[in-house]
């Protein structure tokens, strides 16, 4: 085998109180096409994975060339890196007979990413729980559930995101925030969906990236005037999302009329799928 497509699911991660631990994967993707030999290319995510997945699956390293198609855009809270690191490390193993694992290969993904909250959907699909130090629990999600993406025409970086972030937390800040954290763990898991009103609210990130995303707060009363059961930033930002079970236009309306200028939104679904591999023939 010479060439290998990868189709890797967008994410969106936290909801709000669940951070760095709670994602769920979306239905819209990229597609990150690896084939052997051709010219190197300078992309240091790309460079990385590929060292991290030869030492790991212990494969003496080859030359690869690859391209990314798709529609997860770039530096806006929806798991675009993880696309690029997950792509390249499930097509390099695939073109390597799988001496890896899935397991392996996202908690590689997740040492590279540094968090294992996208790289946990993009890998199992559906919504997951993850931590560090070990696998992560997944459920699959109903169809209607549906998501609403709020995507801004500018970027915010993962980096300056956490710079902004206190070292310390009130506990009772924390405990509020574990208390809807572990509601809306319950909500997909039992598949009660209703459950998840009224518990987006978060203390540990949210409120100390408002200033990056002024609009935040009223986006997602928008969102939920127009029906919504609740919102969040998703990942770092910039994107805003409203989950609900009715009315999903009628939402991405009231989100885009409280958004920023130049804005535009994307009504989606769960993937429950995960990372998979569409094509390993040639392109004409």
């Amino acid at each position: 085998m010479n060439e290998i497509t990868i189709r890797v699911p967008g994410t969106s991660a936290n909801f709000g109180p669940g951070y760095d631990c709670l994602g769920i994967a979306l239905a819209i993707y990229n597609r990150i096409t690896v084939r052997r030999g051709g010219p190197a290319q300078n992309h240091v995510m790309a460079s990385d994975a590929a060292a991290r997945f030869f030492a790991a699956a212990h494969v003496p390293p080859f030359a690869f060339h690859f391209q990314i198609d798709g529609d997860v855009p770039e530096a806006r809270g929806l798991g675009s890196s993880v696309t690029v690191r997950l792509g390249i490390l499930s097509g390099l193993n695939e073109l390597a007979g799988r001496p890896l694992t899935r397991e392996q290969v996202f908690a590689l993904c997740a040492q590279l990413e540094g968090h294992p909250d996208n790289a946990a959907p993009a890998s199992f699909g559906g919504f997951t729980i993850a931590k560090v130090d070990g696998p992560p629990v997944r459920c699959d999600v109903d169809p209607t559930v549906q998501f609403v993406l709020l995507v801004p025409d500018f970027e915010i970086s993962t980096p300056a995101a956490r710079a902004v972030l206190p070292a310390e937390i009130v506990h009772r800040d924390a405990a509020d925030s574990l208390a809807n954290a572990c509601r809306i763990t319950a909500a997909f898991c039992l598949r009660q969906y209703d459950l998840l009103r009224g518990n987006f609210r978060d203390r540990l990130h949210q409120p100390y990236r408002e200033p990056l995303l002024p609009v935040l707060p009223q986006v997602i009363a928008a969102g939920e005037k127009a029906g919504a059961l609740g919102g969040f930033l998703s990942g770092s930002g910039s994107t805003i999302c409203c989950v609900t079970l009715t009315s999903a236009e009628r939402v991405a309306e009231a989100m885009l009329s409280a958004g920023t200028k130049g804005a535009r939104t994307i009504i989606t679904t769960a993937d429950n799928e995960g990372c998979r591999t569409i094509s390993n023939e040639p392109r004409p």
